[in-house]
């Protein structure tokens, strides 16, 4: 069993954040910002058209990509925390 998004939705596993700060201060979990920065796990067909052809997706499975901080639908599956958003809220791709 797996989780494939539809039409132009992705799955992003977030990364996991710095819970040190650069003077050597552990952060408690819930001092830590939630993540903005995640790998692309699975991408849907694209987006639908109003004229009914689908325009593929900019972003590809493997991509890590910079997202809003609230942005998404948090998912936990087998264990996994991951998000699912709509290509619209990536903001960059980071090569």
């Amino acid at each position: 069993m797996a989780v494939i998004p539809l039409g132009d939705r992705i799955l992003v596993k977030p990364l996991e954040q710095e819970v040190k700060t650069k003077g050597g201060i552990i952060l408690p979990d819930t001092a830590q910002e939630k993540p903005s920065k995640g790998k692309v796990t699975a991408v849907g067909k694209g987006k639908l058209l109003d004229d009914g052809k689908i325009k593929e997706l900019e972003v590809k499975v493997g991509d890590t990509v910079l997202y809003g901080r609230y942005g998404g639908t948090e998912i936990n599956f087998k264990g996994e925390d991951l998000l699912i958003l709509k290509e619209e809220q990536v903001l960059a791709i980071v090569k």
